[in-house]
């Protein structure tokens, strides 16, 4: 008995950390809310992988921002090396118009359609940046006021 209420406790306390981990951070509904992407490419293939994303998903994106799901776009790339562990080639900075835009599911299929009538080459395009994918995370990110 001890022993289950033991693991019924530890149960609680993960699924309450796992929540706060995965649910946004607490902000105003209407106030903007940014995004952080990271892009970890197999080497030698940064160039191909920022080729294939500026010409495949960054026009989604900016239209996106036309539609003012997204306020801003920002790609980043580090200046100087670091361990293969901490490694990632690309960081992309969205930022939303509010939570809820952010995270919310939004259905691309007709913006892909419109701006690559070339379905066929779109898809072989997308495929192709991500088998030189090897990590990808999202990560939301909150500014501390001071």
């Amino acid at each position: 008995m001890r022993r289950a209420l033991g693991l019924l406790a530890i149960a609680a306390v993960l699924t309450v950390v796992a929540a706060a981990q995965s649910a946004p951070p607490q902000t105003a509904a209407d106030q903007p809310y940014t995004m952080e992407y990271y892009y970890k490419v197999r080497w030698g293939h940064q160039e191909e992988f920022l080729q294939l994303f500026k010409k495949n998903h960054l026009p989604l994106l900016k239209k996106e921002v036309e539609m003012g799901r997204i306020l801003s776009i920002k790609i980043e790339t580090p200046a100087n090396h670091m361990t293969e562990d901490q490694r990632w080639d690309y960081r992309v900075t969205l930022v939303f118009k509010n939570s809820t835009t952010a995270t919310t599911a939004f259905d691309e299929t007709a913006l892909k359609r419109q701006l690559f009538p070339d379905q066929n080459t779109y898809m072989q395009e997308e495929q192709r940046r991500f088998e030189i994918l090897l990590a990808h995370w999202d990560l939301p990110v909150t500014t501390i006021k001071q």
